[in-house]
């Protein structure tokens, strides 16, 4: 091959989409599930050049004949290029991430920076955090030894950053919160390498305790942008980082569709779906196609809990993936596992109908009659607001008009 992605496990990558944009290339990506595949592949260097991710930053070191400084320094290597058989390393992720903390503004100077992971990642954040002046590195490891603090430590160590550079909330197990960082007093920023999601559990508990949060998507973009440069041997397009990140992310990401029964998102949400390209996804369909049963059975069958239980399956199995409308149940933002789930591949529009243009009854067993449904209104429009990105009312019976303000709101949204 000329270029690509060498790495154990690659489904997730958006790699291949990022360089084929960047320049005119076929990048593939590679994956060698063992370190003794990877050892094979660099002992035959059958590339042009390469990027290399997970867990294979360290072991291609011994193949390079050159490092450039940053690697050295780090002891991490994430781009390689042959250059005429003598293979040279470089680290673009240290550009990569110092792009990411500064898009958001995070201050390492003078702080107390947590970092979560050991391998070759959490290198190159310390050598990032060192050089803008961190007070103090300190590391997080499930296996604690005499450099690393367990988990449990790290609540209680007074870091003002935390960087996750471990695998943990990374697709497909997207359900791991790395660390609870809303335990910890005097949080400022938090940072994570995992792009897929785009917003982590991690991500979205430190936004929620306050602090400055974002995922890795930005430093993908922006090491991907460097390495590229190396690739062809031109000079960076750093002004490319911030719209390619954001293309990539309106492509991506999902939009899901909140409100009460009747609002209008299946109507809303099949529109939107052909406006930007992306699979409708009705969940309660897909409930009643999981349970092999209609609504209302599974109600008399199981209760409300069991319903519930399986929409919180089916709402976790659907929301990990991306390029969708998921339009859910009535009730799922009921548990805040739901919501989460949603949140962290993009936005959450709430289809805001007056209650008294909502139905009543067509197999919603629990909003069979008016007074009912009023007090469903009631209990679920703060929880509806509260999980939202975007509003939309819908106070016609012409939805096209609701999906047309929606469509142009998320316009805005992705910046497209």
């Amino acid at each position: 091959m000329e270029y690509g992605l060498i790495g154990a496990t690659l489904k997730h990558s958006y790699s291949k989409l990022i360089h084929e944009q960047l320049y005119p290339c076929d990048y593939q990506l590679t994956e060698l599930p063992t370190e003794a595949e990877a050892r094979e592949f660099m002992g035959k260097r059958p590339f042009k050049a390469i990027n290399v991710t997970i867990p294979y930053k360290q072991p291609v070191i011994p193949y390079c004949a050159v490092l450039d400084e940053k690697a050295k320094a780090i002891g991490a290597v994430n781009t390689v290029v042959n250059v005429n058989g003598v293979l040279h390393g470089y680290n673009t992720d240290f550009d990569g991430f110092a792009f990411l903390a500064a898009a958001h503004g995070v201050e390492f100077s003078g702080r107390k920076v947590l970092i979560l992971g050991t391998g070759g990642t959490s290198k190159t954040v310390t050598a990032v955090a060192k050089a803008a002046g961190a007070a103090e590195v300190l590391y997080a490891s499930r296996t604690p030894g005499e450099e690393r603090i367990s988990y449990e430590d790290a609540l209680a160590c007074g870091a003002q950053v935390v960087v996750n550079t471990s695998p943990a909330g990374m697709y497909p197990n997207n359900d791991t919160l790395a660390l609870d960082v809303a335990r910890m007093p005097g949080l400022e920023a938090v940072l994570d390498a995992v792009y897929n999601p785009f917003s982590t559990r991690l991500v979205q508990a430190g936004r929620a305790a306050g602090a400055k949060a974002a995922g890795g998507l930005e430093m993908l973009v922006a090491q991907a942008v460097y390495a590229a440069a190396l690739f062809t041997g031109t000079q960076p397009q750093t002004d490319r980082i911030a719209p390619l990140a954001k293309a990539i992310f309106a492509e991506k990401a999902n939009i899901s569709l909140v409100g009460m029964p009747s609002c209008g998102k299946t109507t809303i949400g099949k529109q939107l779906a052909k406006a930007f390209g992306k699979t409708f996804v009705d969940l309660d369909a897909e409930i009643v196609k999981t349970a092999g049963k209609p609504i209302p059975d599974i109600f008399a069958e199981s209760g409300e809990a069991g319903f519930r239980d399986l929409e919180q399956q089916v709402t976790a199995r659907f929301a990990k993936e991306g390029g969708q409308v998921l339009s859910t149940g009535g009730g799922a933002v009921l548990r805040s596992e739901n919501v989460a789930a949603l949140r962290q591949n993009g936005p959450v529009v709430f289809i805001d109908r007056p209650l008294e243009l909502l139905r009543t009854g067509g197999g919603r067993p629990l909003s069979t009659d008016r007074a009912a449904l009023a007090a469903m209104e009631k209990k679920r429009r703060p929880l509806y607001e509260a999980a939202a990105d975007i509003r939309i009312p819908n106070n016609t019976d012409v939805f096209r008009r609701a999906a047309k303000a929606a469509e142009e709101a998320l316009h805005a949204y992705f910046g497209t």
